[in-house]
């Protein structure tokens, strides 16, 4: 059921670049990425994380490539993953050059940070022997020393000075396969110099809200920044950064992107926050719902409504729906419209067998 959303976002255009098969910027889908915490060292361990990344909803992942066993290590995992890989390189150019060589579809660098032109050069002719992209990655905590001194604290102006002093530096090589992100802990910093460079340069942004912090605090500040850029057009690809699963930061990237009907995936559950007139546990209920159906990747919209003060209404509006009822009876709604009851005990079973159905068959109208 497409129900049209109350507002609808218009995006600044990009230019498009390609990491890997995937494609960021332009017209195409915003996408989510994460990055590996194993050691890059450790093969197996890094791709059975990468493969969980992937089942969780995303389309990229980096991987830190801090010296040359990661970056010997990484031709197997680019040769085995099923995402294009980002390779996270700092300071030393030659392991963005290895990098690049191995496969990597995208290099995160700071030119500012890799040294003189002349390693600069070998880093751009590397990648654009091997079809790689290349991520500007500009942090508040990692702000080149001469703009410290001019703006004497990390501010917006100074993330995008040194922002389009490194595009320069790769459009004097004549490389465009770029994305640029300014990154800062501080939520206004970040969406003040996201806005900023956004009227100055039409490269895709990465947007990121950098150490953002643990699960709650970390995904609250992410929805802020990333809503308040998002709401006016500005991202092309982001990253939730958590001290957490990198596999939650995809789940919290996915929702931020539902919840601004901007990306669909996977079935999106509206649901009450539960009173003493619930019919049913909504809270258990939604739980189970939500790891029973974490394989399905078809868009597909599920209102679970303890009782029939709003439960009615949200149904109307949603592919499936459950109103709480009396006397464990709950009403099914199909496609908005009320189909029969069931009991509590037999809810949760047939909900994921309808929603498997729904989503065979829209798989198999598309």
């Amino acid at each position: 059921m497409n129900i049209r959303p109350f507002r609808e976002i218009k995006r600044r255009k990009t230019k498009e670049i390609k990491v890997g098969n995937v494609k960021v910027g332009g017209d195409n889908p915003i996408s989510v990425q994460s990055m590996t915490n194993t050691l890059t060292k450790d093969v197996k361990k890094t791709l059975n994380q990468i493969e969980k990344i992937q089942e969780a909803g995303a389309d990229i992942v980096r991987v830190s490539c801090p010296d040359k066993d990661s970056t010997n290590a990484l031709k197997d995992i680019v040769r085995n993953s099923s995402l294009p890989i980002v390779a996270d390189i700092h300071f030393h150019y030659k392991r963005a050059v290895e990098a690049a060589e191995s496969g990597a579809a995208c290099l995160r660098i700071n030119p500012g940070n890799i040294g003189n032109k002349e390693k600069i050069k070998e880093v751009i002719t590397a990648a654009k022997n091997n079809n790689c992209s290349i991520r500007i990655g500009v942090n508040a905590g990692s702000l080149e020393r001469d703009l410290l001194e001019k703006y004497k604290e990390p501010c917006p102006e100074a993330l995008v000075e040194s922002a389009l002093r490194n595009i320069s530096i790769i459009e004097d090589l004549n490389f465009y396969q770029f994305k640029v992100s300014v990154k800062s802990s501080d939520v206004f910093l970040s969406i003040e110099a996201y806005k900023q460079l956004s009227k100055v340069t039409d490269y895709p942004l990465h947007l990121g809200i950098t150490e953002a912090g643990t699960f709650l605090p970390g995904s609250i500040k992410s929805s802020i920044g990333f809503g308040s850029l998002l709401l006016n057009g500005i991202g092309d690809t982001i990253r939730v950064s958590l001290s957490d699963d990198p596999v939650e930061e995809i789940k919290v990237g996915n929702e931020i992107l539902k919840s601004l009907n901007l990306r669909n995936r996977g079935v999106k559950i509206i649901s009450c926050p539960s009173c003493a007139r619930q019919g049913f546990d909504v809270i258990k209920t939604v739980k189970k719902l939500e790891d029973s159906l974490s394989h399905i990747k078809t868009p597909i919209s599920l209102s679970i409504i303890g009782c029939v003060v709003n439960g009615p209404g949200e149904a109307a509006q949603t592919d499936i729906g459950i109103t709480g009822g009396g006397k464990g009876n709950n009403m099914l709604y199909l496609n908005g419209i009320e189909s029969t009851k069931i009991s509590t005990d037999e809810m949760i079973s047939k909900l994921v067998r309808l929603i498997e159905e729904k989503a065979k068959e829209i798989d198999k109208a598309d």
